[in-house]
């Protein structure tokens, strides 16, 4: 079952954090089809917030279609994000441990380890446009 981790110093507002916690589990694999998601009571109880919170974030990833609330049962997940670069995953997830050690063991700390990440990602993106492999200029 899904762990809710809350950072307030993130800008981000608690019911998308959320939301992306879940998302991002969908897209890893890690929650699938029939999964059921912690109780509002439980995540209140776990992250100190308000149980309302809790219903918009839920509330919205019904809107989406990725959950159904069934009442008095929970709420399940219903679809996934994977796709076929899950397989993908774990060799990259080892590369970047790696050069999560490297940038660590040339003295960043982890703020500077994440505004580097941060900047380069969006570089990067804003370069290619998430082009596929083979439209991608070569260097």
């Amino acid at each position: 079952m899904i762990e809710f981790h809350l950072d307030g110093r993130s800008g981000v507002a608690p019911y998308l954090q959320i939301v992306q916690q879940v998302r991002q589990a969908l897209r890893l694999g890690l929650l699938s089809a029939g999964d059921r998601l912690p109780t509002v009571k439980d995540v209140v109880a776990k992250v100190a917030i308000n149980p309302n919170t809790v219903l918009k974030a839920y509330r919205e990833l019904e809107y989406e279609g990725l959950v159904v609330a069934r009442q008095g049962v929970g709420t399940f997940v219903t679809a996934t994000l994977t796709d076929d670069s899950l397989a993908a995953h774990e060799p990259l997830r080892k590369e970047l441990a790696a050069w999560l050690e490297r940038a660590q063991d040339a003295g960043l700390d982890p703020e500077s380890i994440e505004a580097l990440f941060t900047s380069t990602f969006r570089s990067l993106y804003e370069e290619t446009r998430w082009a596929p492999p083979s439209s991608r200029p070569t260097a």
